[in-house]
């Protein structure tokens, strides 16, 4: 009784709470009856106080290990504000100088320090564990443990070596691993690793309620994002991006917009990083747009939505950075992008590394796309995938696939057809393997099972590979079949799915709603609203006095403006050439050519029907690229190859194109013929060139279908075709 009234006492002293939350009683009070404690709680659920506490309470210091130098401030920080006292808590790593780190050891060692908090790679320094022998540990705390796990979203390989070093700084020394984001397997590996397999185990429900999670093709992705930010103008945001590039690109193009934004990487320097947290933490900034680096241990309850511009590498990566919103139990909107070349820019990273970690890594992936590509309910996927079964109809509709209508198929007799299937010839096959046997796929590991002669193979064909990938998720995600992930993904019949071959009944599973997968042709050609509607009397006015000016000027009608320019303009009514000038496709040149005619069209039919233009969504571009365009023209002018010039911006050659193009289209004139002429012959430039002159759409696949693939590359069409925008529309 005698520690109960003391963890209350003490829980009002230092953080001036009356109550604990969820387990937080029972593991502070294992810890300070020196057992080791395993504790997985989701973000947001007080997982800090479960060491703090003990350590503010014990005898001697607490040796904090954290992976980040930011974590480690916000959290000293806060304790120094609590305990009134700055030698209270105190940090040891890289950002300290000579005179501060003996500081920090002479505070330490007058017993004025309770918690020490230590990056492992300080911890592993061979004068910090001589000094730290001379210390009282009141035990060890390992703060984001699954960063042990290869596993794990955010391995760490110093975090491996933490059990040999607490060995030779003490004896009996007691461990509390501590994380937000762990699978079953990622458990096990911390377990093993740390030698505390019999520690107490504390696991709350990784649900959080409040959060709503949404996945969104990647069409017009920063038009959607800047849109979202201002339908929820003043609230605080987090944007993450995989590369610090896309951070800087999108943080500006968020100022250029009136959105006080900022960006955070690894690439600035330590005070700027400093600088930025605190602004967001102080609301003198709205949105952080980051890379992975930012958020963790940082303690802002009212983050309101956090938006992932591309998809994440792991469903803990993913869980743990939409877990930054809503902490205070309020509104947290999780917004993801997904498209397929994100996944095979991902794939290709992975390319180069050692077979086991790219093994890992591709099914890590494969989880993320799942989850992305589902239509089942989100919250129930990130659930069961840490091992917590859900029912759907707790969700509330509070994802994007609960909130939909769907439909449903008769899933008894494929299910009976697939569990009898791995009954029979044993679970050493994944879902791509059985899948490729329904659809009647023949390949050398079906061959080799002889599972082109099962009575099975192709039985599934008509149905087609998106079913039978819907399929399997959800006979995984209803228990029937598990995935060993740590043996490649290998499906294995569980007791459920062998109590439904011996006993089946009618079920049904989700028919999935195929998530737009926009090619980066698509993405230019998709309609530019992300669910605003084209206008369509306005679209039948623009596209007859294109024809009439194409007519007029002799010229295909696409060579004036692209059909995706046209509903655009149907979209935002620009009334000016300023404003025509911010709509996709059209530059200074086109507006100044072809533009008057259109804005003054608009303008009339804006005036005569009294629309109210949404002028605030005209979303304006970054100077980034402008200074990119710059220097491509700049090369162009000096006759360098196409090639040579993507090389020395560190981009492809399908990339350079895809520039030179958008320059053109824009109303830029560009003499690419000393490229050209090195490419093509002056008969197969004139038979291309030809072709468009005629041609009802600007299409490179009907030229080619046209003109026949086995003369031309894709590559030459898109030059000419370039050739021809330039000297025909500018």
């Amino acid at each position: 009784m005698q520690i109960e009234k003391s963890l209350f006492d003490n829980l009002q002293i230092f953080f001036g709470f009356d109550t604990f939350k969820g387990e937080q009683e029972a593991i502070i009070t294992n810890l300070l009856q020196k057992q080791d404690t395993f504790v997985i709680m989701p973000t947001g659920g007080g997982k800090s106080i479960c060491y703090q506490l003990p350590a503010l309470m014990s005898e001697g210091t607490a040796i904090v290990i954290s992976p980040l130098i930011a974590l480690m401030k916000n959290q000293v920080d806060q304790l120094r504000a609590f305990g009134g006292s700055d030698s209270i808590a105190h940090f040891l790593n890289s950002s300290l100088n000579k005179s501060e780190v003996a500081k920090v050891k002479k505070d330490v060692l007058n017993g004025d320090t309770k918690l020490l908090y230590v990056a492992p790679e300080s911890l592993a320094k061979t004068e910090n564990i001589e000094f730290l022998k001379y210390i009282t540990v009141s035990f060890v705390a390992v703060d984001e443990a699954h960063c042990i796990s290869e596993w794990g979203h955010d391995f760490r390989p110093e975090y491996r070596r933490i059990r040999q070093v607490i060995n030779s700084i003490g004896e009996n020394i007691p461990i509390i691993a501590l994380t937000a984001t762990a699978t079953p397997k990622v458990q096990s590996d911390i377990r093993k690793n740390l030698q505390m397999v019999d520690a107490t185990l504390f696991k709350s429900s990784f649900n959080r309620p409040n959060l709503y999670y949404e996945v969104r093709p990647k069409i017009n992705v920063v038009k959607e994002i800047v849109r979202f930010i201002k339908n929820n103008s003043g609230k605080s945001g987090i944007i993450y991006c995989l590369s610090r590039k896309k951070v800087e690109e999108i943080a500006e193009i968020l100022k250029i917009n009136g959105i006080k934004a900022l960006p955070y990487h690894a690439g600035l320097d330590a005070r700027k990083r400093a600088e930025t947290q605190d602004m967001f933490l102080m609301e003198g900034v709205d949105v952080i747009v980051a890379t992975i680096a930012f958020g963790m241990g940082i303690d802002k309850p009212d983050v309101r939505y956090v938006i992932h511009h591309d998809i994440p590498k792991s469903m803990e990566g993913y869980y743990q950075e939409t877990g930054r919103a809503g902490r205070d139990g309020g509104e947290g909107r999780c917004i993801a992008f997904y498209s397929e070349k994100d996944i095979e820019k991902l794939t290709k990273f992975m390319k180069d590394k050692p077979v086991s970690e790219r093994e890992i890594g591709t099914q890590i992936l494969k989880e993320v796309i799942d989850y992305s590509e589902s239509a089942v309910c989100r919250r129930k996927q990130i659930l069961h995938y840490f091992g917590e079964n859900f029912d759907a109809t707790g969700c509330n509709c509070m994802c994007d696939n609960c909130n939909s209508e769907f439909s449903n198929f008769d899933a008894e007799e494929p299910l009976v057809n697939v569990l009898q299937f791995i009954k029979d010839e044993g679970d050493k096959f994944d879902d791509h393997h059985i899948i490729n046997v329904m659809m009647g796929q023949n390949n050398q590991p079906i061959s080799s099972y002889k599972h082109d002669t099962h009575p099975l193979f192709g039985i599934g064909k008509e149905k087609g590979i998106d079913y039978w990938k819907s399929f399997f998720r959800q006979a995984v995600l209803e228990n029937f079949l598990s995935k060993d992930i740590d043996n490649y993904g290998l499906l294995q019949l569980t007791q459920k799915g062998e109590a439904y071959l011996s006993n089946p009944y009618a079920i049904k599973f989700i028919l999935n709603r195929p998530m737009d997968k926009a090619s980066e042709e698509g993405e230019t050609q998709a309609n530019t609203t992300g669910g605003s509607a084209v206008d369509g009397t306005l679209l039948k006015l623009l596209d007859n006095l294109r024809k009439k000016i194409a007519k007029q000027k002799s010229l295909p009608p696409f060579v004036i403006f692209q059909d995706p320019s046209l509903e655009e303009m149907c979209i935002h009514y620009p009334v000016t050439l300023d404003e025509l000038k911010q709509i996709h496709g059209v530059g200074s040149g086109k507006a100044m050519k072809f533009g008057s005619q259109f804005v003054s069209l608009i303008k009339d039919y804006v005036e005569e029907n009294e629309i109210e233009r949404p002028v605030d969504l005209i979303i304006k571009g970054t100077a980034n690229k402008s200074a990119l365009k710059v220097s491509i023209i700049q090369n162009i002018d000096r006759k360098i190859g196409l090639d040579d010039i993507a090389s020395s911006k560190g981009i492809t050659y399908e990339e350079i194109l895809k520039e030179v193009e958008s320059i053109v289209y824009s109303g830029t004139k560009l003499n690419i013929n000393y490229f050209i002429d090195e490419m093509l012959d002056e008969d197969r430039q004139d038979e291309v060139f030809d072709y468009f002159k005629e041609a009802d759409s600007d299409s490179i696949d009907e030229a080619l279908k046209e003109l026949g693939s086995d003369d031309y590359t894709f590559e030459d069409i898109q030059l000419m075709r370039i050739k021809f925008m330039s000297e025909m529309g500018n």
